[in-house]
C-alpha cells in the first residue's frame, strides 16, 4: 500500500492502521508481501466481487472517512449475500488527496475495523495511491460457498416467487433529503439519510439464500432496473405488485403525502437489499430463516414465462404496468 499523503509515510500508515486489519488471516503475511494467500476449503468455492465507491457519485465529498469506509465495505458484502456466500477477506485500493491527513486515515482504518468484526472478514492486502481527483475506494472481496451452490441472477424460473429483504426506496429519499430536494422532520432525514450512507448488508440470510433461492441479485441500481436485470438473465418475464413492496414507515409518509414520490421510491437505487425467486415451496422456510436472524422478507411478485414480449413490469393492484421514468442507476 503506497501513498505520500500523510505525515506517517507509507510504513507508517501500514504498520499503524493496515497490518492491524490483517493480523487474524494468516495467508495476509503481515502485509508484509506483495501479493496473499487464500485458502479454499475442500467443497467450498470462492466467490469474488468488487465495487468502488467515487466521492460525488457514490457518497457525498462531505460525508465522515468512517461512513465511507463502512458504505464501500457493505455494498460488496451485499453482494456477496446474494450469491449466497459468506465473507472470507478482501483488499482494499484507496485513492485520496494530498490535504488529507493521519487522523482521516485513522477514522477510516478503525471504521473498516469495527464492520470486519460485525461481518467476519479480513482485509488481506491492497493499495493506496494519491488523486487529483476526488476521494475513491475500491474493494474487492471474497465469500465462500458450498461448491455449485452461488446463486446467479440467470436462475429466476416460472412459477418463482419474487420477495424482497427489508424495506425499499429509503436511501434513495435519503440522498434527495440530503440534496435539499425532499423536505422531511429531523427525524425522517435522519431515518432516510442512514439508509443512504450505510447500507445494511443481509450477510447473516447468505446460508439461506443458498440453500433456497433459484436466482438473487443485490438491489444496488434500483427496485425496478434490478428485476429487469434479473428477469432477463434469466429469460423470464414477471411482474412486481406496488403494493406489495414493503416501506419504511419515512417513505410510506412521504407517499401517503406525496405520490409523485412513487418512481423514486421504486426506481432509484441504492438499496443494496436482496432480491431474490424461490419456488412457492420454499417461500415459508425462507421467511423463517429470515426472521430468525431478525430481517424482514416479503413476498412482492411472480415469476412468468419469457419470450419476445415477455416483460419484467411494477404493477398496480389491476396489473397495469407503473410508468417509471427512473429506469434506476446507470454506470456510463
Amino acid at each position: 500500500m503506497a501513498n505520500q499523503t500523510g505525515s506517517l509515510g507509507e510504513f507508517g500508515r501500514i504498520e499503524r492502521f493496515f497490518r492491524p486489519l490483517a493480523r487474524n488471516f494468516p495467508g495476509a503475511l503481515s502485509l508484509d508481501d506483495d501479493a496473499a494467500i487464500i485458502s479454499v476449503p475442500v467443497g467450498k468455492e470462492l466467490v469474488v466481487t468488487t465495487d468502488a465507491v467515487v466521492a460525488g457519485i457514490h457518497f457525498l465529498p462531505s460525508d465522515t472517512p468512517a461512513d465511507i469506509a463502512r458504505k464501500a465495505l457493505r455494498v460488496n458484502l451485499s453482494d456477496l449475500a446474494a450469491k449466497g456466500a459468506c465473507p472470507l477477506a478482501y483488499t482494499l485500493t484507496l485513492a485520496i488527496g494530498r490535504d488529507v491527513d493521519d487522523d482521516w486515515i485513522e477514522a477510516f482504518a478503525s471504521a473498516l475495523a469495527d464492520d470486519q468484526t460485525r461481518y467476519r472478514i479480513e482485509l488481506t492486502g491492497g493499495d493506496s495511491v494519491s488523486t487529483l481527483g476526488p476521494v475513491w475506494v475500491s474493494i474487492t472481496a471474497f465469500g465462500l460457498v458450498d461448491s455449485g451452490r452461488m446463486v446467479r441472477r440467470s436462475g429466476a424460473q416460472v412459477g418463482d416467487r419474487v420477495l424482497v429483504t427489508g424495506t425499499v426506496g429509503d436511501a434513495a429519499l435519503g440522498l434527495a433529503a440530503l440534496q435539499g430536494r425532499l423536505g422531511v422532520s429531523d427525524e425522517d432525514r435522519a431515518e432516510l439519510s442512514s439508509r443512504y450512507r450505510l447500507p445494511q448488508p443481509r450477510s447473516d440470510l447468505a446460508v439461506a439464500v443458498a440453500d433456497f433461492a433459484h436466482a438473487a441479485l443485490d438491489v444496488s441500481d434500483g427496485l425496478a432496473a434490478d428485476f429487469g436485470h434479473l428477469c432477463r438473465a434469466s429469460g423470464v418475464g414477471g411482474k412486481i405488485w406496488a403494493s406489495n413492496v414493503p416501506l419504511s414507515p419515512a417513505a410510506t409518509k412521504i407517499i401517503s403525502a406525496d405520490p409523485s414520490w412513487l418512481p423514486e421510491v421504486l426506481g432509484g437505487g441504492d438499496d443494496y437489499e436482496i432480491l431474490l425467486t424461490a419456488p412457492p415451496g420454499a417461500v415459508p422456510a425462507l421467511v423463517a430463516a429470515a426472521t430468525g436472524v431478525g430481517i424482514a422478507l416479503t413476498e412482492i411478485g411472480v415469476i412468468e414465462p419469457g419470450g419476445s414480449s415477455s416483460r419484467a413490469d411494477i404493477v398496480d393492484d389491476e396489473g397495469t404496468p407503473l410508468a417509471l421514468p427512473k429506469s434506476g442507476w446507470t454506470h456510463s
